[in-house]
């Protein structure tokens, strides 16, 4: 049954060789957040004292968000309000991540117009751009678009004139929903990409965040590790899953947020059959972080006991 430990043989098959030395090569877990650690408002169970078990068997561990709308600070002390005490070192948002492709790909750019809640925008403040305001003498060097709960139909509208005008465009990650355990839909830049497109036939030059690899490799060089070192770890096929195929890490696919086991393993199906899918599978598919640990620290000691 679904849910109960020991069961991943129902949805990974019997791990082969390749699989177990995949796991024991496992020294960081870049964490997805919403829908991997926690749901909405509501931490996991099983989340800090699994994050504990890893930090003592010598398992690293970064959180990575595609959901921009907090600042960095803003989320470490939602973390710290969970029980999970990390620092800045530990947390990449698509926001710090889009910031920092703007410096590099666009040194001369400061004025944004910028499609975000509050918090976010302020991050981009902090980091010397200027947010300009919802009027159409107010003209911005980039449009910048986000998750934004706080979204006015004022703003989605100016923000699809200025996507019109053909100035550069950047949107923050592809996510169609963010995941939430409250009885709503939360619509997600993915979906804002797509009204501004339908009313501008304007695409994005640039979707930051998941599955682009740059946070990965960004990860990858702040811990001197290899790629194949590193699981990315989320409950999303189309970002999470894509980004660890894209860094050339280890994919793990948690069912704890938004992804189901019937869609997991209709992915895999059609992978059989095609070479070059759409989606791209997950290496392992797992009830949840605590399940993902446990295969680690199995295959670890089936390595001892050898």
């Amino acid at each position: 049954m679904l849910g109960q430990k020991g069961d991943s043989k129902n949805y990974n098959g019997t791990l082969t060789a390749g699989q177990k030395e995949k796991l024991r090569g496992i020294r960081h877990l870049a964490l997805d957040m919403d829908g991997t650690i926690y749901l909405g408002n509501s931490i996991f169970p099983f989340t800090v004292r699994t994050l504990e078990k890893m930090k003592r068997n010598g398992v690293g561990y970064s959180f990575l968000t595609n959901n921009p709308t907090k600042s960095v600070d803003d989320y470490l002390a939602k973390l710290a309000k969970m029980g999970i005490i990390a620092d800045r070192e530990n947390m990449y948002s698509s926001a710090v991540a889009t910031i920092d492709y703007i410096r590099k790909t666009y040194p001369q750019v400061r004025k944004l117009f910028i499609l975000g809640t509050p918090s976010m925008t302020s991050q981009f403040e902090e980091a010397g751009f200027v947010s300009c305001a919802d009027d159409p003498d107010d003209v911005p060097q980039m449009l910048v678009i986000a998750f934004d709960p706080t979204l006015t139909y004022s703003r989605l509208c100016r923000a699809t004139w200025w996507a019109k005008q053909g100035i550069p465009y950047i949107a923050t990650n592809p996510d169609w929903v963010c995941p939430t355990d409250e009885r709503t839909i939360l619509v997600d830049c993915g979906s804002l990409q797509k009204c501004i497109e339908a009313a501008s036939g304007r695409l994005p030059d640039k979707v930051m965040g998941k599955p682009d690899p740059s946070m990965l490799d960004g990860i990858r060089d702040r811990n001197g590790l290899q790629s194949s070192e590193i699981a990315m770890v989320g409950d999303r096929i189309y970002t999470d899953v894509a980004m660890g195929h894209n860094a050339g890490a280890v994919s793990v696919l948690v069912l704890s947020g938004e992804t189901t086991l019937e869609t997991a393993l209709e992915v895999a199906e059609e992978a059989k059959r095609n070479p070059h899918p759409e989606h791209y599978p997950a290496d392992f598919i797992v009830r949840d972080l605590e399940e993902l640990a446990d295969l680690i620290l199995e295959s670890r000691k089936d390595s001892a006991d050898e």
